[in-house]
């Protein structure tokens, strides 16, 4: 698989034929999700040279960055159908994980993206793949306030950091949702600070694809008494 990171010229297209092949080593999936996730990275690359959907300096290794960081979510939560992806931007987890889950019965998952290209990207990316979800562009709160069904796993990746996370997904782990989050290697400061506002029952998995990271799988959460989270502020995506 070639591709052309934005501003790059055809003579420098990339080669990610190894690493693709890394990524499903990592995280192996089926043949029918493969021929998917080609698909939504053949557009991805296409859309990147005039929208920034991720980092550029990420484009050479995007299957292990960030296909393959995103379908290990999947094996956290084997029983899960019902997913949401608060901050969907490029797709990173939700899409993935909808290939992944586009022959689960009963499966679907809530890409929610308020950055319109972002958004418009997101519905081609799910006509061209296949693959059962919904895009809602909108806002984190409005979509929180208004959630559709009942979720089985609320998601988010290189969002935000997890107290302000935590603040925005409440009302979803409330009612009984997983709360599964990709974190670095700060993630100890991060649930330290996160602990000045709330209860949590929480437990960390080790990631699959990078030594540093850790996932925050969050079963169980309460505000801390005489404590106010503050305010969540909802800003753009950056590219992960």
């Amino acid at each position: 698989m070639i591709a052309r990171g934005e501003g790059t010229p055809a003579s420098q297209s990339i080669d990610l034929t190894a690493d693709r092949e890394r990524a499903l080593a990592l995280v192996p999936v089926s043949r029918e999700t493969t021929a998917r996730l080609d698909r939504f990275v053949e557009l991805l690359i296409a859309w990147q040279e005039h929208t920034n959907l991720i980092a550029r300096s990420t484009v050479p290794t995007l299957w292990t960055r960030h296909v393959a960081d995103s379908l290990q979510l999947v094996g956290l939560a084997p029983d899960a159908r019902v997913w949401a992806d608060l901050g969907s931007g490029g797709g990173f987890p939700g899409l993935v994980i909808a290939c992944a889950l586009a022959q689960t019965k009963g499966a679907h998952v809530h890409l929610v993206e308020s950055i319109g290209k972002k958004a418009t990207f997101l519905r081609d990316a799910v006509r061209v793949t296949g693959a059962p979800a919904t895009v809602h562009a909108m806002r984190i709160e409005d979509f929180v306030d208004n959630s559709p069904e009942s979720l089985d796993v609320v998601a988010a990746r290189a969002l935000a950091r997890l107290p302000e996370l935590l603040a925005m997904a409440y009302p979803l782990l409330k009612r009984g949702a997983l709360g599964l989050f990709p974190k670095g290697q700060d993630v100890a400061v991060e649930l330290t600070e996160a602990a000045k506002y709330w209860k949590i029952q929480s437990s960390l998995s080790q990631s699959r694809t990078d030594s540093k990271g850790q996932i925050v799988m969050v079963r169980g959460i309460e505000p801390t008494s005489g404590a106010k989270a503050s305010k969540p502020r909802t800003r753009g995506n950056r590219p992960r």
